[in-house]
């Protein structure tokens, strides 16, 4: 990254930030766009459903291949679903999940709102005294708010499924001693804390698109670096989000062996 590229892109992180500021504000003053609010809902949720799933479930299956195999050589087969579950609430899930819907909806909101930025679809929404953050931004924010977190919850479960079609199919793991495992080494603030992630996560999402969008120029040049950079940006504010999310949540000494 060139250093004029490297201001460009600071002062669009920064853009993007003062984007979330007024999002707050509109929002308290309870202006929503209910009919956009559910036309994202549906591309936020449904449409990304089937590859988030698909997703989870050979995650969860990789994972306990990689586990199981080691643990049985140590007589620890009992630990394999726990170990699994832990790892798919506390990290695997929110982490990945948001991963998607940055590359398939943050994307999409970059490059939508990008063209109507540079195609003046944005100044006409002013001239009709339409608020592009009610009109755009909003909408887009709370349905990856909404959206994300069940996501994340629906891929737990189809991880852990996968996970179980292999200790069960070829390492011979009894399906309640891996269902067991997973019961005490899981509680409800795994469970809480996988939900507060992906609700951070969507919210970062689609600040970031939406902002890249509408700080778009230059053409369809223009529009094709915002969706790139804005894909970069996402995931990289979640890696990093994730890390002092997960240092607050989970300091100290673990209590899943008990």
């Amino acid at each position: 990254m060139t250093k004029s590229s490297l201001g460009v892109w600071s002062q669009r992180l920064v853009s993007a930030i003062f984007l979330g500021g007024q999002v707050f504000v509109h929002l308290i003053t309870g202006k929503v766009n209910y009919r956009n609010t559910l036309e994202q809902l549906a591309i936020v949720g449904p449409d990304s459903l089937f590859i988030a799933l698909l997703t989870a479930v050979f995650v969860g299956a990789v994972f306990t291949i990689q586990v199981a195999r080691e643990f049985i050589t140590f007589g620890a087969g009992n630990l394999v679903g726990g170990v699994l579950a832990v790892a798919l609430t506390r990290e695997l899930t929110p982490v990945l999940t948001a991963v998607i819907l940055a590359g398939r909806v943050g994307s999409a909101f970059a490059a939508e709102i990008g063209t109507m930025k540079v195609t003046e679809q944005i100044d006409a929404l002013l001239m009709l005294k339409t608020d592009p953050i009610d009109y755009l931004v909003i909408p887009r924010i709370l349905a990856c708010l909404i959206m994300l977190p069940a996501l994340t919850l629906l891929s737990l479960i189809t991880g852990m499924t996968g996970g179980l079609i292999i200790a069960t199919n070829i390492y011979n793991l009894a399906e309640n001693v891996f269902l067991d495992s997973a019961r005490n080494f899981l509680d409800i603030w795994d469970i809480a804390s996988a939900i507060i992630k992906a609700c951070c996560f969507g919210i970062l999402i689609a600040i970031i698109g939406c902002s890249w969008g509408l700080t778009t120029t230059g053409g369809a040049k223009g529009v094709g670096q915002s969706t790139t950079t804005a894909v970069v940006t996402a995931l990289l504010v979640i890696f990093i989000s994730n890390f002092f999310l997960s240092w607050l949540m989970f300091q100290g000494a673990g209590s899943g062996l008990r």
